[in-house]
Parts: C-alpha cells; sequence; structure tokens
C-alpha cells in the first residue's frame, strides 16, 4: 500500500473535515444496521457449556495455579450464566490473564464483560482504558487459538462501532483481515476498510492508485459472496451499495475501465459479475465506453435476452453502426412480439427507434416507413408515426412526380397521414401538430385551374409515384 506520513491525534484518530462529512454520513446510515447486527452475532455467538471433562490438576491449560484457574473460571461462568455480567468481570479477568489457553469462550464471553464496562463507564480516561482491553481480548484469542482473520474483522467491526474515527488503525487491522481471510472476508470488515481508505486519500495519507485497488479487490469479493447466494446475502449487498456510494466521487469512466479491462481481456465470463460490472458502468455514465459495448455484447452471447438486444441496437447506433443496430433492434422486437401485450410499449419504442434510424440516419424513408407502420399497428392511439410518415412524403417532393402537377400530388398523400394522426392521437399536443402540418401544406394543392389544365377533377384517385406509391384524392387549395 502506498502511504504518506499524516499528522493526526492521539491514538491514530484522524477527525472528520467538513468536505468529507456527508459522505461518511451517508455510508453510516446505509451501514449502521448492519455493523449493529454482526456485532449482536458475535455478541451471542459460541455461548458454550462449560466443559470440565479434564481434571483441572491435569489439564496444562490451567496454567500455573490450576485450582484458581478452575475456581475463578466456575465462578465467572456462574455470574455470565445467570446475565450478571458486571459481577463475572473480576473472575473473569483473573482467567484471562492467567489461564488464556483453558478455553476460546473465555474471548467469546470477554468481548460480552468487557463491552458492559465500557458502556457504563463515564470517565473518558477509563472508557478508553476499556477499549484497549476490549482490543487485547480479541489479540489474545489470536495469539492462543488463531483464526486471524476472521477475529481481526470482528475487532475491526468492534473498533468501527465505538472509535470510528481511528482511521489508520482501522485500515491497518481490515487490510490485515483480508489479506488473510480472503473471499471469506465479511461484509462489513469490505465495507469497514473502503471507508478508511476512502477517508485516508481525502486526508492525503492514501493515493486513489490504491483506492481503486482496494475497490476492484472488494467488489470482487462481494460478487464473489452474492454468487454463492448465502443465508446472509443482504449483508453483502448493503455493503456493496454503501462502497458505491463512497468510491463516487473517484468512480470516473477512466477509473473504472482500468479496473475492469484486464479481467474482462483474460475472458470474464461470470453473468453476474458482468452484469453488476455493466451496472456500475452505467450508474457512472459510461455507457459510451468501449468497455461497457464489450461487456453487453459477451452477456448477450451468453445470455441473449430482449433487453440486451434493444441495449445493443442503440450502442450499435451510438457508435454510426446503422446496419447492426437494426439487426439488434429487429431481434429486439421479434422477442416483444413474443411476449405480447406485456411488452407493447417496449415493441412500440423498437419499431419507432428503428423507423428513425432508417430515414434520418440512413435515408431509405420506404423501410422507415415499413417500421412506422408497424409502430402505428402497435399503438394506434399515439399518432407520432404516422406524422413521420407524413414528414417524410413532404421531404420527397422533388423525387416524386415527372412534373409540377405529379411533386403537388405528394402534398395530398402527406396531409392524408397528417389528417389520420389527428385523428387517432390521443396525445392533444400530437393532434395539434398534425392538424398544423395538414394546415400548413394544404397551401401548396394546385388550384382548379391547374388540376383542369393537367385533365384532372377534384375527388378522383391518383397515384402518387416513387417510394411513396400510394393513391390519394384531388384537392384544390
Amino acid at each position: 500500500m502506498k502511504t504518506k506520513t499524516i499528522t493526526h491525534e492521539a491514538r491514530g484518530v484522524i477527525p472528520l473535515q467538513k468536505s468529507f462529512l456527508s459522505l461518511v454520513l451517508l455510508a453510516s446510515l446505509l451501514s449502521g444496521s448492519l455493523m449493529n447486527n454482526v456485532l449482536a452475532r458475535e455478541m451471542s455467538w459460541e455461548r458454550l457449556p462449560v466443559d470440565r471433562s479434564n481434571s483441572a490438576g491435569l489439564d496444562p491449560h490451567f496454567g500455573d495455579d490450576s485450582v484458581e484457574c478452575s475456581r475463578n473460571w466456575s465462578v465467572y461462568d456462574e455470574h455470565y450464566k445467570h446475565g450478571d455480567i458486571g459481577y463475572a468481570f473480576e473472575s473473569w479477568k483473573y482467567v484471562f490473564d492467567y489461564c488464556p489457553k483453558v478455553t476460546m469462550n473465555i474471548y467469546v464471553h470477554g468481548i460480552n464483560i468487557v463491552r458492559f464496562q465500557y458502556d457504563n463507564e463515564s470517565d473518558p480516561a477509563k472508557k478508553q482504558d476499556w477499549l484497549d482491553l476490549l482490543m487485547k481480548v480479541y489479540d489474545q484469542r489470536i495469539e492462543h487459538f488463531d483464526n486471524e482473520g476472521y477475529v481481526l474483522g470482528r475487532k475491526a467491526t468492534t473498533l468501527y462501532q465505538l472509535q470510528p474515527d481511528s482511521v489508520e488503525a482501522l485500515f491497518e487491522i481490515t487490510s490485515r483481515s483480508i489479506e488473510l481471510a480472503g473471499n471469506s472476508s465479511e461484509a462489513p470488515v469490505l465495507q469497514i476498510n473502503f471507508l478508511a481508505a476512502a477517508r485516508l486519500v481525502h486526508a492525503g495519507a492514501l493515493d486513489t492508485e490504491t483506492l481503486l485497488e482496494i475497490f476492484g479487490r472488494s467488489l470482487e469479493i462481494i460478487d464473489h459472496n452474492l454468487a454463492l447466494d448465502p443465508e446472509d446475502k443482504g449483508y453483502y449487498q448493503n455493503s456493496r451499495n454503501s462502497i458505491l456510494t463512497l468510491f463516487k466521487p473517484f468512480g470516473t469512466c477512466e477509473n473504472l475501465v482500468g479496473i475492469y479491462e484486464k479481467p474482462f481481456n483474460e475472458g470474464l465470463d461470470d453473468a453476474d459479475q458482468l452484469k453488476r460490472i455493466a451496472q456500475l458502468l452505467d450508474q457512472s455514465g459510461c455507457l459510451d465506453s468501449e468497455l461497457y459495448f464489450r461487456i453487453t455484447e459477451r452477456l448477450y452471447q451468453i445470455q441473449p435476452d430482449v433487453a440486451l438486444a434493444a441495449m445493443l441496437g442503440r450502442l450499435e447506433n451510438a457508435r454510426g453502426n446503422n446496419d447492426a443496430a437494426i439487426r439488434y433492434l429487429q431481434e429486439a422486437a421479434n422477442l416483444y412480439n413474443d411476449n405480447g401485450a406485456a411488452d407493447a410499449d417496449n415493441l412500440f419504442r423498437t419499431y419507432w427507434l428503428m423507423a428513425d434510424i432508417s430515414y434520418r440516419q440512413m435515408h431509405r424513408p420506404s423501410k422507415a416507413r415499413d417500421y412506422a407502420l408497424k409502430a402505428h399497428e402497435v399503438k394506434p392511439t399515439d399518432g407520432r408515426p404516422l406524422v413521420l410518415i407524413g414528414e417524410m412524403y413532404v421531404a420527397s417532393v422533388n423525387e416524386c412526380g415527372t412534373d409540377e402537377f405529379a411533386k403537388k400530388a405528394v402534398f395530398w398523400a402527406a396531409c392524408d397521414k397528417f389528417i389520420q394522426a389527428a385523428n387517432a392521437a390521443q396525445d392533444p399536443e400530437v393532434r395539434d401538430k398534425a392538424r398544423q402540418l395538414a394546415d400548413a401544406y394544404r397551401a401548396y394543392f394546385p388550384n382548379n385551374e391547374e388540376i383542369f389544365f393537367y385533365g384532372y377533377n377534384v375527388g378522383e384517385s391518383f397515384r402518387v409515384e416513387c417510394w411513396i406509391s400510394e393513391n390519394t384524392s384531388i384537392r384544390a387549395r
């Protein structure tokens, strides 16, 4: 870890900075119940019955004075079992000091016993002494019963609850715990570690590059445990949410791509992990990154579904790959069609986007009309697809017809669509726009003299040529 020496208060405490306060408070709100629940589980854990199957005089775990060890053990255990935790301290302390190997229960029970003294102490200096003893209980448990990674994690959880500004100590303890426990690291330990790291970066004592490494490692462990779906899955999800919140000030697209590009290039193919990375990139505004596109593409290869097909269509469109965009959108439309009325809105939006891409970007009005008509069929009360078709007709005036009369005939076909849209649309804005367009383009109809000159009569049918290829009726302006 790359750290710098900083000036701080005694006992490794770094005070909160105002600019960081809201972030820490938010993390605390997200995590407070999580920390309390974990501590509660530790304090009630392993209340084992006293095992005296071995004679105190023969068991080397009873230290130099086996009689006193046995007597004090019996006294503290009786008080403890009956809930007289305050009265258990003196005899417990003797066992703790002089018979440290007799049973791991003296450490499990010791957390409750010393915590009781801490909670009932008002003198700040003495309160600190009780906290020091509490930390010693964890250390001595490691010394005599090992399981260092797990116990250090519980030690950090307790320290965070009682002295959350002990940032350097919290970072050091949790980092060692995670190093030893790996994927078995508990959710609050990962959360405390990242919070401490973020505060150290803010204080100038840790570099951002190290924080990014911690972030990637933390989410990797959390995602591993989420994939296992343990009973306490919620703990890991809560910690994940809190870490993501803390990471936001550092979560630039450049940083995220730097974290996840390597494992992706090495062949990451776990769908759940890929989805979580994609979600993180999405939340950080990295939809236009190459990594986000490639992750979405790989997810579609592993687990093709309609949402991914639609997303790939939009992404390919944004990248200027219009043919690929239409291909993915058509796949999405096919899947939406299979789902029936439940996906009608999504199907409409997909056809609507395909029409827009085909017309405005690919300059294929005939194909755009096909998609617009499909959108109209899905949602006949929308009106916008018919307006689009009318606008495409108007834009083709100079391309359709061999003479001025035939060109003006295009406005009849366009107004037909505008009038249909006005009659169909439920949205008053769409309805008003359609009527305004119809009124505007009636001014381009031929007059009675022109109609007579070309040998036609008002009301007769007329075939508009070129790609429009549609019958309309002759009208005078």
